[in-house]
């Protein structure tokens, strides 16, 4: 006999979209959940039900002045109008209340006696919290349906935005980026009769301070020691591209000879880094001044942190199974245009198939209320990785920045004599992590992006 779709709910435990109470709560109490639910994305409180997930049931209760009790709180607690629906479920012979209310056409929602500014409450995890003023703006905007980075900008001019960055990436697409184009893609917005530059195009061209990345190496597994550390500031393809290098010299490449050929791969699929870092990107939370992206590898995993819960109550489950939210439209369109994101909503699936296909676990997600993670669990290194030492990081260090390397160079940066210089670097060569480029004096190194990168 088949699970009750209401009991398997419940096994499963609460969550974002779900609540467990043995019996009808203070006013207050029930009236702060069902706005937190109206406010993000939904969801259920079981009456009936314990903390430890045991269906205990309502014992002699009458289910219909229950239901119009709680109908009563609901009108008479929350702002706007709520209209959730109240419904009972026999399970294995015992009676529950469900009260489902469906996420709200007219955010925010707020508790009548705390008023708009301190009665916002949202769901976080498996807890309903009051909102900060962060998060009532987002809701604001949610209800004129809008996102952050559509909003025009009043920081900056846009006669005086170098826009070349931008227009790089564009004309390698065909993409004529004229005073209409900027209009459909919402890089620019008329407001007060003159165009203006969206949050969108500020935070693409990197103009503002918290629009960076931080990428760190530690040693071990815990953040108390770092071998290399870097942050990464100006438009945000640079970044992207930089923080992509940052992975790809801080991570071994594993040799594998077939026949006569000899395939080299990063230890992680570079495809599923940069869908990480990608998404982390443009989805961030902007309005988070004073967090930036995090990038960090440890010896055990990667992580990759972004400012900003999940959107819309979205629950990691949600995320895992390809429901798309977009926090930041302009960013979204943008990067979809030039070809940077395949599919909504395809993500994840993408980098747990990368993974998988190398004998890796699937990446990890998590949130809070401050921050959206994925982690990729590294394996052991083998044998056929290839080994870099530390003279050879060094370099790998160094090119990360300044792309190109001469032997006079390495002398300098490792403090080696000219003969021994020049073996290391014959050796990178020959590991497959760097390319020969000029002749004599001319003869410079940069690193060799194509084994094992689809770079």
């Amino acid at each position: 006999m088949s699970m009750h779709p209401l009991a398997a709910e419940i096994a499963a435990g609460e969550h974002k979209g779900l609540e467990f109470k043995t019996q009808l709560p203070q006013r207050s109490q029930i009236a702060k959940t069902v706005i937190a639910f109206a406010n993000t994305g939904g969801g259920k409180i079981v009456l009936g039900v314990d903390d430890q997930r045991q269906i205990i049931g309502l014992k002699d209760t009458d289910i219909f002045e229950l239901q119009d009790r709680i109908s009563s709180i609901i009108a008479d607690s929350c702002s706007p109008a709520l209209l959730p629906e109240l419904y009972t479920v026999n399970l294995s012979g015992q009676l529950v209340l469900v009260i489902e209310v469906f996420r709200g056409s007219a955010p925010p929602y707020y508790l009548k006696k705390e008023g708009p500014e301190q009665g916002v409450y949202v769901r976080l995890g498996a807890t309903t919290r009051r909102a900060d003023r962060v998060q009532i703006q987002e809701l604001e905007r949610q209800r004129l349906n809008l996102s952050f980075d559509e909003e025009p900008s009043f920081e900056f001019e846009l006669e005086v935005l170098d826009l070349s960055p931008l227009n790089a990436r564009c004309a390698d697409k065909q993409i004529v980026l004229d005073d209409a184009a900027l209009l459909n893609l919402k890089l620019v917005v008329k407001a007060q009769g003159v165009l203006r530059p969206t949050q969108g195009l500020v935070h693409v061209l990197g103009l503002l301070d918290h629009t960076e990345i931080q990428c760190a190496r530690f040693k071990g597994t815990d953040m108390s020691l770092f071998i290399d550390r870097k942050t990464y500031s100006g438009d945000l393809f640079s970044q992207l591209e930089a923080a992509e290098q940052f992975l790809w010299n801080h991570l071994p490449l594993r040799g594998e000879i077939t026949g006569l050929q000899r395939t080299d791969t990063l230890e992680i699929p570079p495809v599923a880094l940069r869908e990480a870092l990608v998404n982390a990107v443009v989805h961030r939370d902007y309005t988070r001044r004073g967090s930036n992206i995090k990038v960090a590898v440890f010896d055990d995993r990667v992580m990759i942190l972004s400012p900003g819960a999940l959107l819309h109550g979205l629950s990691t489950v949600d995320f895992k199974a390809g429901r798309s939210e977009l926090r930041n439209r302009t960013l979204s369109r943008l990067f979809k245009k030039l070809g940077l994101i395949e599919q909504w909503g395809s993500g994840f699936q993408r980098m747990k198939e990368a993974c998988e296909s190398q004998g890796l676990l699937a990446p990890e997600i998590c949130e809070d209320d401050t921050f959206f993670e994925v982690v990729f669990r590294r394996k052991k290194v083998s044998d056929s990785t290839t080994k870099v030492s530390e003279k050879e990081q060094q370099i790998l260090i160094f090119l990360a920045a300044q792309k190109q390397i001469t032997s006079a160079q390495v002398m300098d940066l490792t403090g080696l004599k000219e003969a021994r210089a020049r073996r290391i670097l014959k050796e990178m060569c020959e590991k497959h992590l760097l390319v020969r480029q000029g002749k004599g004096r001319s003869t410079s190194y940069k690193i060799n992006l194509k084994n094992g990168q689809n770079k």
